[in-house]
């Protein structure tokens, strides 16, 4: 695709998702009306011929301010200043057509009131998706810095502890996530924004490795503090010989988390199941093969599970010997094959694993054994992942996106460990808005 194509694919996917929430303001203030009104007659009518008008007065505003021309999303105050004049001129296009009597409100207040309603609704919709859309181009490059970092923790709380992870977090190479100390009371506490944790044998430094996914390397100070000795707590269990049972998630973070895919797994197995129907009778009759595919991953506690999707390669893609999707141009694909995975459809089936168990909304994405030992080979810590779910979509699938080399794999290691560091259920519904803009933009990942 040439720079004039993509360029032209970008105007017309901002024109087509502006437009579309400028009709969700618009639905918005004409149901506010409907809602705070007694019963109108031939109300049908006049939500369609206010969505009408609004969606002209949209596309007008876009031709005399230029905002059709945007070829980035991302907020700024060109880009803002021309998204309210454009809505303001679809407002002044609304006063016009109720004036000539083609959209008739039951009184004044009410028309005053849906107007207000529209543009507010309407700027709020349009400018907070490009504001969270600029948020999300931060937090890429803040994840690229992140890749390839030393994850560190600091022994001692003192002065010239903090002093130490500044330092060592000003030089680049190293991810500083906190600190270690034998006072109790100092467990928990926060400094600056680095969490102190609690260690003062073995058994408590296993606990903490487990929490944070494992860790490079401990720096220590010229003198070491909070009564530590000399070369602190060391521990002699061999990571890889450990499958860690527990991670930083409270009991009710969990039983929320589990409730939540409970729930939505099976509203969405029943709202999609026509669709999957449909996929399912395409793939079926391209080559005769079978529509569903499984395959064997490891999940929580370092068990085996079967995942679900539809089948987008031809059959035996893989001749036995396990190999990694490469991209849209990759051979193997069908053609209504190629449509799933370009759309995600092909995972709709993973909503079944979910429902069941194996799976998560959010998570990492889980990996074969073959993989796997490849992996850990690397990076042993790859085994702390065990503690958790694997998900349908995951915090490193969004920057690394589909992982056709081992050193993307490691990358994706990296992201889906700092995942387990910060495993909340605010950081998944982050996760779950992230990828939800992903796919409004058109992103491939």
């Amino acid at each position: 695709m040439t720079k004039n194509e993509k360029q032209y694919a970008s105007k017309s996917r901002i024109m087509f998702q502006d437009n579309v929430l400028s009709l969700l303001g618009s639905l918005m203030a004409i149901l506010l009306v409907r809602w705070l009104s007694d019963p109108i007659p031939g109300y049908t009518w006049l939500l369609l011929k206010w969505l009408g008008a609004g969606l002209v007065g949209t596309i007008i505003g876009m031709l005399v301010t230029g905002s059709h021309k945007n070829v980035k999303t991302y907020i700024s105050y060109t880009s803002a200043m021309k998204t309210s004049w454009t809505l303001l001129i679809k407002t002044i296009f609304l006063v016009v057509v109720m004036l000539v009597g083609f959209v008739k409100l039951p009184s004044i207040s009410l028309a005053a009131m849906a107007l207000l309603a529209d543009f507010i609704a309407s700027i709020f919709f349009v400018l907070y998706l490009r504001f969270s859309l600029t948020s999300l181009s931060r937090e890429t490059g803040r994840v690229k810095d992140q890749v390839g970092k030393l994850t560190a923790l600091v022994m001692g709380t003192g002065r010239a502890a903090v002093d130490l992870a500044d330092e060592a977090a000003a030089s680049g190479r190293y991810d500083v996530v906190g600190f270690l100390s034998a006072d109790p009371a100092m467990s928990g506490m926060l400094i600056g924004n680095r969490m102190v944790y609690k260690c003062g044998n073995e058994s408590e430094m296993k606990g903490i490795m487990q929490r944070l996914g494992g860790v490079d390397c401990i720096l220590f100070t010229k003198d070491p503090d909070d009564g530590f000795p000399k070369d602190g707590p060391q521990e002699k269990d061999d990571p890889k010989n450990t499958v860690a049972q527990r991670d930083g998630m409270s009991l009710v973070g969990h039983v929320i988390k589990r409730g939540f895919d409970v729930i939505l797994s099976g509203i969405l197995l029943l709202i999609f199941s026509p669709v999957m129907l449909v996929c399912a009778l395409a793939v079926k009759n391209e080559d005769g093969g079978p529509a569903l595919y499984s395959q064997e991953r490891m999940g929580r506690n370092g068990k085996p599970f079967l995942i679900y999707k539809f089948r987008s390669m031809r059959i035996n893609a893989e001749n036995g010997k396990p190999a990694l999707y490469s991209g849209d141009d990759d051979e193997r694909l069908t053609r209504v094959g190629k449509f799933l995975r370009q759309h995600h459809l092909d995972e709709l089936p993973q909503l079944w694993n979910v429902f069941r168990g194996d799976m998560s909304f959010i998570g990492y994405r889980p990996e074969r054994q073959f993989y796997i030992d490849q992996i850990m080979e690397k990076n042993p810590r790859y085994q702390y992942l065990y503690q958790i779910r694997p998900g349908v979509t995951s915090y490193a699938t969004l920057y690394n996106g589909y992982t056709d080399t081992l050193e993307k794999m490691l990358t994706r290691l990296d992201l889906d460990l700092y995942y387990l560091r910060n495993h909340s259920v605010m950081f998944d519904v982050k996760v779950l808005w992230m990828t939800f803009l992903n796919i409004m933009t058109g992103k491939k990942f």
